[in-house]
């Protein structure tokens, strides 16, 4: 009996993953087959507390979600789980280290701000703590420990790439939030006026801005594609190889995120990992 319910939280926190988070949904296909529950009960458990933000209506409501997973994860080496699918899909994984994920937490914190990133390098920061902290742990489900240390210059590179396009891709649901994400300098620089962003119109300085940020995201894909790793990490790293078409799309003349979604047909984005893979590269 407690077989089958670990089987339908793990199915359960599957299809969270497949519904909410499809780019990393698709790359379990390429991980080993010992791994994929550790890297669903994870992918599934980062969705719980990055979704948290979008369905609060105030901070309050937010921080004590998050600390409702602190008290979860400390609960799960007793087999605590509260009855949530992800949490009992943790504990079914039992390989992901829960202080590591406490952190991811705690990283969280600052989606309940409304204070703007003041820089390039906070944002950077922010995507550290939470795209590439993300990374390095699933390079520890899939390598090990010293695997994912010794990647760490690639797995930092690769997740703030990858966090940079997923932010560009999501202005419009941010801005229909509220929540603008773009760092203050270089609206200002740009001349951007947020207020614009928030009701939904696209101006040529936006247009510039998010050709900065576009730009800052290539430059960290060249760093991580220049440095070495263990074979075995590429799983964690693979979403990565997904942003290229996403600036492609985002970059074309005239492009307005607030009319045209920034998508990519499932069956490109499995042949280009497929690619990815059968390469060694991301």
């Amino acid at each position: 009996m407690a077989e089958q319910a670990a089987g339908v939280s793990m199915a359960a926190s599957l299809e969270e993953v497949r519904s909410h988070d499809h780019d990393r949904f698709l790359t379990l296909l390429f991980a080993p087959s010992a791994k994929r529950p550790a890297l669903t009960a994870l992918y599934a458990f980062n969705i719980e507390i990055a979704r948290i933000a979008e369905l609060v209506t105030e901070p309050m409501m937010g921080h004590i979600r998050l600390q409702w997973w602190r008290e979860t994860l400390n609960g799960l080496p007793r087999g605590e789980t509260r009855g949530h699918a992800a949490a009992e899909a943790l504990h079914e994984a039992g390989t992901i280290p829960l202080d590591k994920l406490q952190m991811l937490i705690d990283a969280r914190e600052r989606d309940l701000s409304d204070d703007a990133f003041g820089d390039m390098g906070a944002l950077e920061a922010y995507a550290e703590e939470t795209s590439s902290a993300l990374m390095t742990i699933a390079a520890e489900i899939l390598a090990g420990e010293d695997a994912a240390q010794g990647a760490a210059t690639v797995i930092r590179h690769a997740g703030v790439a990858y966090a940079l396009t997923g932010i560009l891709r999501a202005l419009p649901v941010h801005a229909s939030q509220g929540r603008l994400l773009l760092p203050a300098d270089i609206l200002g620089r740009r001349d951007v006026d947020p207020h614009d962003i928030l009701a939904g119109r696209m101006t040529d300085g936006l247009r510039a801005a998010m050709g900065d940020v576009a730009s800052a995201a290539r430059e960290h894909l060249a760093v991580a594609r220049a440095a070495s790793f263990d074979a075995a990490v590429l799983p964690a790293l693979l979403p990565a190889s997904l942003c290229d078409r996403y600036l492609e799309i985002m970059s074309v003349p005239g492009f307005d995120p607030f009319l045209q979604p920034v998508e990519v047909p499932a069956f490109r984005r499995q042949l280009r990992l497929l690619g990815r893979k059968l390469s060694g590269r991301f």
